[in-house]
């Protein structure tokens, strides 16, 4: 199956973790860290596993991770509140817990970009095509300025934002439709590009034109059940699939570039 130009929409919004930067496994790594200790802390079982962050704390707000794949062994705590010390056994404490882990890895390893994604980036600049980030990351600003492409997004939709905003998390549909808003488009005409089964869900239900899977390890199959149109194991396919390299003098309204 031939890919689709991602030139012919009117935006594409990315997500950030695992699409961009591989900040997903950092993420990955800070939550096993401290959901394997606080398990064997509290006699948890069965035992923390890979397949958990899929399934309850990948693409979703950080509170609301730790809320399922605590309500998935049968665990309730306070909620608490986003200020909440990391030391503190609420949900907001334990998030903020696993925060801290995360921040010394960035620190201490700073990020790279994809560079599939930056290629892509790259040409959708050149064709003049509107990019936004939709994240449910509190970290998105950090992780962008880390990577080096912040100044790239003009639009950034991620946890604070959401939070401030009163916006639920993916995979309701909320956080994609605010900032296909916020960017001037029309969901119908623009592209989400995902690597969550949440987040993939999330634009499906947004009614995006189109939804790119990225597959990092959640499984091309269960992307595609949640909602995708297509799936990629890299966004370097998808430039590969920009017919040519656009120039900024080139007209945006004509196709003729196109055939």
């Amino acid at each position: 199956m031939s890919l689709p130009d991602l030139t012919t929409y009117d935006a594409v919004l990315f997500d950030l973790d695992g699409v961009i930067t591989p900040t997903a496994e950092v993420h990955m790594h800070a939550w096993r860290v401290m959901f394997e200790r606080l398990f064997a802390d509290w006699g948890i079982t069965p035992p923390y596993t890979d397949a958990d962050y899929f399934d309850h704390l990948d693409g979703k707000k950080r509170y609301d991770g730790v809320a399922a794949l605590l309500r998935s062994r049968d665990v309730e705590v306070p909620w608490g509140e986003p200020a909440d010390a990391a030391e503190r056994d609420t949900v907001c404490g334990i998030g903020n817990r696993k925060n801290v882990v995360f921040s010394q890895v960035l620190a201490d390893e700073g990020i790279r970009p994809y560079p599939g994604t930056v290629r892509l980036l790259d040409l959708l600049d050149a064709a003049g095509v509107p990019v936004a980030v939709v994240s449910s990351s509190k970290n998105a600003q950090d992780v962008l300025a880390a990577a080096g492409v912040r100044d790239r997004f003009p639009v950034v939709m991620d946890g604070v934002v959401a939070e401030r905003e009163h916006l639920p998390s993916k995979p309701a549909p909320d956080v994609f439709v605010e900032a296909a808003r916020t960017t001037g488009v029309d969901p119908a005409r623009a592209v989400a590009v995902e690597d969550a089964i949440s987040g993939v869900a999330s634009a499906a239900a947004g009614g995006f034109g189109l939804v790119v899977g990225v597959d990092r390890g959640a499984g091309a199959r269960a992307l595609t059940d949640a909602g995708a149109h297509i799936v990629v194991s890299d966004l370097a396919e998808l430039a590969d699939a920009v017919r040519r390299p656009l120039h900024p003098h080139d007209n945006p309204e004509s196709t003729e570039h196109l055939r």
